[in-house]
């Protein structure tokens, strides 16, 4: 027999055990080369090369992810590091028995390096695989459209967990080869086993949970690997699902807010059609060619706006003057109040916006803005989009900006300068606008009519028929003059975040699965090392229901034990990432408990599956 059909053999041999170890470390290489391919198609990461989502929500994207990059890797460790324990804890006995056959100590570990290297080889090739194919099937139903993805990624995460794997396998080989053939024989050496100071009698009170505790507390060394593995898995489970679906629910909130419910737009076919495409941009539509705002046919009529509001199906009229032009920041000093040193704030840098006119009493629809939106009185103040902000007004050590705050500077366009009072997320232009005055607007440009109305319906019973009304109304006017319905657009934007934040959400299941196999491991080793206290209890007339009790209970202080630890650091973690003025409701902290609860309980019946195994065996066979 060659030295590699041995190894090969054997792991062939352990059938279950070998799935479970290639299983686990398969998930694991699949759920950090998705994350890596994920981030650089939402535009961050190593490689980011996209242009959807406005540069403000990429950016809490990207801290949300950090957070769980880390996280996931760190799990990913842990299980490498747990499972390699687990592939040699029960091989332990196996050395000592070829040492004593007179098997020297360089064939023994041999044999067991090629099995280690064998089913790390397996996983991280099966694991590579699957994070491409998740990858396309995600690229399709979130984006649309596959890209090629950045395939430097496969190399780096399969280099990673391989040499992990071997790192930390290669420890117990090791150790084990050390050990003398009676050493390695030992109950002690083989399972892990720790002695203790005090041997009580087992009492018939109790006798179930005294068995499981007893046992359980014997093997602390696997004991407090699992512990740990699962608390931070619970720790990336609670900031996953607490975190991304507060995130979720509040950003949604903010691309809805934008524009108002019962909310119609009106405007020259040409350009309803291409505002309509502005609002698109923020779930990827690309736009196509130049488009003249400044066209004088765009312009709607006075009378028109009058007609409209005194429609009674119209509550508001929000005239809009919708222009594209060239920005620029307008830097701007401070003073630091201790030392009275007066600094630069900002540079000059420039680039091309979407700048609308607004009347701030009649707005048909609220922002979430870092500072304040338009008043009244404000004829010289401009409110930003978040993408403005982050291209234009960030610092940026490389060009010796050491210090940048929108709020403290200005923009300006056609020579007239505004000073920003606010910083809004808006998915026009993917957060490439600017919200200034109609009135100044129109002096500034020379354009005197507005080229967009939206129009905000009461809530009537026949929306079909007032929309109908309105259209004929315009079409009188100007044949031209059209009607768009919005709900649609900022739908399929809304959509396009809450898919994104879910996709992120289904990143830990991978992690999560690949802990419920360690789980099942762990309960798999210490089936093996109680076997015979079993065997005697089934002889004496226990009942197979009292064995899966006794297992059960390990299995409820193990994930209890780490539940608790998880969700008390995984929530601290949520509080400090989440977002200004998150969106919190009782029916969200509901369904985060549900989701949680739902994962304890699901690997807590997971990891009975070896009890039941063992409760349908025969006594002979559970003694042998």
């Amino acid at each position: 027999m060659s030295k590699a059909a041995f190894p090969i053999n054997d792991l062939r041999r352990r059938k279950l055990q070998t799935s479970l170890i290639i299983l686990t470390l398969t998930l694991s290489v699949a759920s950090t080369l998705f994350l890596l391919l994920f981030s650089s198609r939402l535009g961050f990461g190593i490689a980011s090369a996209t242009g959807t989502l406005t540069q403000g929500l990429t950016a809490i994207f990207s801290q949300f992810i950090l957070f769980i990059g880390v996280l996931i890797f760190a799990v990913g460790a842990v299980l490498t590091s747990f499972i390699a324990f687990l592939m040699m804890a029960q091989r332990t006995r196996d050395f000592g028995l070829i040492k004593a056959a007179g098997c020297p100590n360089s064939l023994v570990a041999g044999y067991f390096m090629t099995e280690l290297l064998t089913t790390t080889f397996a996983g991280c090739i099966l694991g590579i695989a699957l994070g491409f194919l998740i990858d396309y099937a995600v690229a399709n139903v979130v984006f649309s459209a596959y890209q090629l993805p950045n395939f430097w990624f496969a190399p780096l995460v399969f280099a990673a967990f391989f040499v992990l794997s071997v790192v930390f396998g290669l420890q117990p080989i090791l150790k084990a080869a050390r050990m003398s053939p009676v050493k390695a024989l030992s109950p002690v050496n083989y399972y892990g086993l720790t002695t203790t100071n005090k041997h009580k009698p087992l009492s018939r009170s109790g006798i179930t949970w005294r068995i499981a505790s007893r046992s359980l507390f014997r093997r602390q060394s696997a004991s407090v690997r699992i512990i740990i593995l699962l608390s931070i898995v619970f720790i990336l489970l609670t900031v996953s699902v607490a975190g991304g679906i507060i995130a979720s629910d509040t950003t949604t909130s903010w691309i809805q807010k934008t524009v108002n419910s019962d909310t119609i737009a009106i405007a020259h076919n040409s350009m309803g059609n291409q505002y309509k495409l502005l609002l698109s941009k923020f779930s990827g539509a690309k736009e196509t060619g130049d488009f003249n705002y400044s066209d004088p046919k765009l312009a709607i009529p006075a009378t028109v706006i009058e007609q409209l509001s005194a429609l009674p199906s119209v509550s508001l009229v929000d005239s809009r003057l919708i222009l594209k032009e060239h920005v620029e920041e307008v830097a701007n000093f401070t003073v630091f109040p201790d030392t009275e040193q007066t600094v630069n704030v900002g540079d000059s840098r420039q680039g091309d916006a979407i700048v609308i006119g607004v009347n701030p009493q009649k707005l048909a629809g609220s922002w979430f803005v870092q500072g304040r939106f338009l008043s009244e009185n404000d004829d010289n103040a401009a409110v930003i989009g978040d993408s403005v902000a982050h291209a234009m007004y960030s610092s940026d050590p490389s060009k010796n900006i050491i210090l940048s705050d929108p709020l403290v500077e200005g923009i300006e366009f056609q020579n007239s300068t505004f000073g920003i009072v606010g910083v809004c997320v808006d998915p026009v232009n993917n957060g490439l606008v600017t919200y200034v005055p109609i009135e100044r607007l129109e002096n500034v440009t020379g354009v005197s009519n507005p080229n967009l109305l939206l129009v905000k319906l009461n809530n009537s019973t026949d929306r079909s028929a007032d929309i109908a009304q309105i259209k004929t109304l315009i079409q009188a006017a100007d044949p031209d003059l059209n009607v768009f319905e919005l709900d649609g657009v900022i739908e399929k934007d809304a959509n396009f975040l809450a898919s994104t934040w879910q996709t992120i959400m289904l990143l830990p299941l991978f992690t999560l699965a690949s802990a419920a196999l360690c789980l099942v491991g762990y309960m798999m080793l210490a089936v093996d090392e109680q076997h015979q206290e079993f065997a005697v209890l089934r002889a004496v007339g226990a009942k197979p229901k009292i064995v899966i009790f006794i297992l059960a209970i390990q299995s409820i202080i193990v994930l209890v034990s780490s539940f608790a630890v998880g969700i008390s650091l995984g929530t601290i973690i949520t509080l400090l990432i989440l977002m200004k003025q998150p969106l919190v409701t009782s029916v969200t902290i509901l369904e985060i408990t549900g989701w949680l609860l739902a994962a304890l309980a699901g690997m807590f019946i997971f990891s009975l599956y070896p009890a039941f195994r063992l409760a349908k065996a025969s006594i002979l066979k559970i003694m042998t």
